[in-house]
């Protein structure tokens, strides 16, 4: 058994939710409002953090709808902003179709058409991970630190 973390939980101050059909236009739809949302709040689409945001999201909606689809479920976008991150998850239904673990996946060949948007995720991200859902499927997380302003 290991000991509980110390590491204090962010509190998030802005917090956004919303399902998408599993289908490509689900995908994009994800990724135009999650721009949106982060230009609501602050952070238009031509900040670093909007740019970064839009590539992940983009990613992570992609893989659920291609990887994660079950006919009939949608996959849910969450976000979820600090001063100094931003979290993205997508979720899907599909349990036993994981994406390899973060630093674990092998690179793609020269002419590989496909396999190259963990590694993506990977570069713009703090951090990620998959986590497993209490009830069914996964969740796909990823971190963003949020610039600082000013200074």
């Amino acid at each position: 058994m290991t000991a509980p973390s110390t590491r204090q939980l962010p509190r998030f101050e802005r917090e956004f939710t919303q399902c998408f059909s599993s289908t490509r236009l689900g995908a994009r739809l994800a990724r135009h409002l999650a721009l949106y949302q982060l230009h609501r709040w602050g952070h238009p689409p031509e900040s670093a953090l909007a740019e970064a945001a839009g590539l992940v999201v983009a990613e992570l909606a992609a893989n659920a709808v291609t990887h994660g689809r079950v006919p009939g479920r949608d996959f849910e976008l969450r976000l979820a902003l600090t001063a100094e991150v931003l979290r993205i998850d997508v979720t899907d239904t599909r349990t036993e179709r994981r994406p390899p673990e973060p630093g674990q996946g092998a690179a793609p060949g020269p002419l590989a058409e496909s396999g190259r948007g963990l590694m993506l995720v990977e570069a713009l991200a703090e951090r990620w991970s998959v986590l497993d859902r209490p009830q069914v499927g996964k969740t796909v997380r990823a971190e963003l630190a949020v610039p600082r302003t000013g200074a």
